[in-house]
């Protein structure tokens, strides 16, 4: 398998795609890299360079002990760009994977970086406390630990349901969308699925926005359930200098399948600026 080594020794599974100005991604807790399949074809097929990879502990990449921090994580994404020699990059993060977009830009100055996408983030802050009243409590979280615990299989299908918006009468995803939402995360080692929570959900990126100095596009649907818009989308675009925001209206979190279409037109202009 093609991987990069990181400082600790990790292997990470990644894919190199196209050629071009680069465009990175970062998939989102709990999947791999294959989650952005379809957006990197796409991108590559525009005339890029697509470097996407499984976080640490997710997917085909080896599953340390530790590191499941954004300050590690960030210095993994570190380790692949110079490794790949990235330069002038767009940097597109979903989910939790704009945490690491966030705190690379401030950890590394943003090096080689020349736009940013947060889509669907968990940036600037989920964990709800005096200073974030409209965040999600503490309890979702330990919730989430818990179940994973209880029954992983079980949480992940459910969860999945949560993820993509289903409903009891309509879905709008099939059941193989979700069967492989599943497949995904049981690829993932328990301790990082676990550790991950814990980082997604209370690590606080409202000090690191202000890193974020370059064109940044931010995405989120207004019906998203798992990370609300208010605290993360919206406090987002409002923190960063040159963001533009766009609101798919009704899309749940994991619109990068539910809207998956647009969502591609919308990185491809991006992208090309």
């Amino acid at each position: 398998m093609p991987t990069i080594k990181t400082q600790d020794g990790t292997e990470l599974y990644v894919k190199d795609w196209g050629s071009g100005r680069p465009v990175i991604l970062l998939h989102g807790w709990p999947l791999t890299a294959d989650s952005w399949d379809e957006h990197a074809l796409a991108l590559a097929n525009a005339g890029h360079r697509v470097i996407f990879y499984d976080r640490r502990g997710f997917g085909r990449s080896t599953q340390p002990w530790t590191g499941y921090d954004y300050d590690t994580l960030a210095d993994d994404l570190a380790t692949v760009i110079d490794q790949t020699g990235a330069q002038d990059a767009t940097l597109v993060g979903f989910s939790m994977g704009g945490g690491e977009v966030a705190r690379y830009m401030s950890r590394h100055a943003g090096k080689g970086i020349v736009q940013a996408g947060l889509i669907a983030s968990v940036a600037p802050y989920m964990l709800k406390d005096d200073s974030n009243p409209h965040g999600v409590d503490g309890s979702v979280f330990d919730g989430m630990k818990a179940g994973i615990l209880k029954d992983r299989p079980n949480f992940m299908a459910t969860f999945a349901q949560s993820f993509y918006g289903v409903g009891w009468i309509s879905s709008p995803v099939s059941q193989d969308v979700l069967d492989d939402f599943s497949r995904q995360a049981l690829m993932a080692g328990l301790k990082g699925t676990l550790d991950c929570v814990d980082a997604f959900g209370r690590t606080d990126f409202r000090g690191d926005l202000a890193a974020i100095t370059v064109p940044t596009l931010v995405v989120h649907g207004t019906s998203d359930s798992t990370v609300p818009i208010d605290p993360s989308g919206r406090a987002a675009a409002a923190g960063i200098a040159q963001a533009q925001m766009i609101e798919y209206a009704g899309a749940p979190h994991g619109l990068n399948v539910t809207e998956k279409d647009r969502l591609t037109s919308d990185l491809l202009a991006f992208a090309k600026n």
